[in-house]
């Protein structure tokens, strides 16, 4: 049965790289996705690398033993880099000070994986150690000084992300603020397991075995750490993603009385053959751009005299400034579409010169929805009704064509 301490953060890390997957795609050049992208990827690759199973396997492919560890280590420093990396183009900036400082991160971290391949190739490390290699080699010439490498490395990176962590969410708020609150209590724990870590090795140093510390308590703090780290930084994508599309799908609905009323006014409605897998937004934008169409042949029917007045009543009726323009409007809306109705020859329009200006200006068509909601049910059962009985009136008349035209044949 596999590892749940691997398994678990392996599988959250793999979920979260596919999440980010598609905007990489979009924009390949992004330096902040690709960053989250080689944080999410090298998370993963610890986690996965470092496993029991897949260590004795690297071992057992290469022919040399214990030849996984300086390759854990690189994905160690890997994921050390780019989660710098991932700060520093997270927080911005000017952006030859961002490719400076990447840079330097960068070259730092490849200088260390270089060090520990150099150290390991000067090694002598015969003896197979799936579990306890730190603290088993803690005192053999070179292998004790690419441990030590990996981990300053390991633990200045967990410091330094922890620190801009910190220092940055002191200015944020929201789904960022708990991201990062996430991200700092993973780097604290990634601190705690370097710790224990030199622990371990110190006592190994003067002669004691703590060993328990470094294979046991130490990686359970990992197991936790990652989940946490890549929680914090895929939470504000995931939460800003969905309120985006929350936020769409609230405003297409409430769009929903206005565009029954006014969607279908203009002469020359814009048949856009919406996709039926079509994101709410494409569909939010259709609706706004089929009202903003109905509304602009309203135009010359609007009397904006009706709407002062309107206004001023709901005014003196107690409401507020917002809701009092929003039931003008709506009130001079409905008053439009049956003048329009009245006018099926359309004179108004032909015989208008220019819009109203006054008219046209920008709304919130929402609230005017809202506030149009109970009549537009009511005149849309209206106009249904009305549709059915000019269909049986039309059926009605056709049948009595028929019969009429049977009984002179008849005759």
């Amino acid at each position: 049965m596999p590892d749940p301490t691997v398994l678990f953060p392996t599988v959250l890390g793999s979920l979260a790289a596919l999440l980010r997957l598609p905007g990489l795609l979009h924009n390949p050049r992004d330096p902040l996705l690709r960053a989250v992208m080689a944080m999410l990827v090298s998370c993963v690759g610890v986690f996965f690398f470092t496993s029991v199973p897949v260590v004795a396997k690297v071992n057992e492919l290469t022919g040399i033993p214990n030849a996984a560890a300086p390759f854990d280590y690189f994905w160690a420093m890997a994921c050390a880099a780019s989660g710098i990396v991932l700060v520093i183009n997270w927080r911005g900036g000017p952006p030859e000070r961002i490719r400076r400082a990447t840079r330097r991160c960068i070259a730092s971290y490849a200088v260390l994986c270089v060090a520990i391949a150099v150290l390991f190739a000067l090694a002598e490390a015969p003896v197979e150690r799936l579990r306890d290699l730190d603290t088993y080699y803690a005192n053999t010439p070179y292998m004790r000084e690419m441990i030590v490498l990996y981990l300053v490395g390991h633990t200045a990176a967990s410091i330094v992300m922890a620190s801009l962590c910190w220092r940055w969410l002191r200015h944020v708020g929201g789904e960022l603020r708990a991201g990062l609150a996430l991200m700092v209590a993973g780097y604290g724990l990634a601190i705690c397991f370097g710790l224990l870590k030199f622990t371990a090795l110190g006592a190994r140093w003067s002669g004691a075995d703590w060993d328990v510390l470094s294979t046991e308590v130490a990686r359970a703090l990992t197991s936790v750490a990652g989940p946490l780290i890549a929680t914090g930084m895929v939470l504000p994508i995931v939460v800003r993603r969905f309120r985006g599309r929350w936020r769409d799908w609230t405003r297409y609905r409430r769009l929903e009385p206005l565009c029954q009323l006014v969607g279908g006014l203009a002469p020359t409605p814009a048949a856009v053959s919406v996709p039926l897998l079509a994101s709410v937004g494409v569909r939010r934008l259709q609706r706004e751009s089929l009202i903003h169409d109905g509304l602009l042949t309203l135009n010359p029917y609007f009397d904006l005299g009706l709407r002062e007045r309107a206004l001023a009543e709901a005014v003196a009726g107690g409401a507020t400034a917002d809701h009092a323009e929003a039931g003008a409007d709506a009130a001079m809306v409905l008053a439009a579409v049956e003048t329009m109705r009245a006018d099926p020859e359309g004179r108004v329009i032909a015989s208008s010169r220019a819009l109203q200006e006054t008219a046209g200006e920008d709304r919130d068509l929402v609230r005017v929805s809202q506030a149009l909601a109970p009549t537009a049910k009511r005149t849309a059962a209206k106009r249904t009704a009305a549709q059915r009985t000019a269909s049986v009136r039309a059926a009605e008349a056709r049948a009595a064509e028929v019969r009429a035209a049977a009984e002179g044949a008849v005759r």
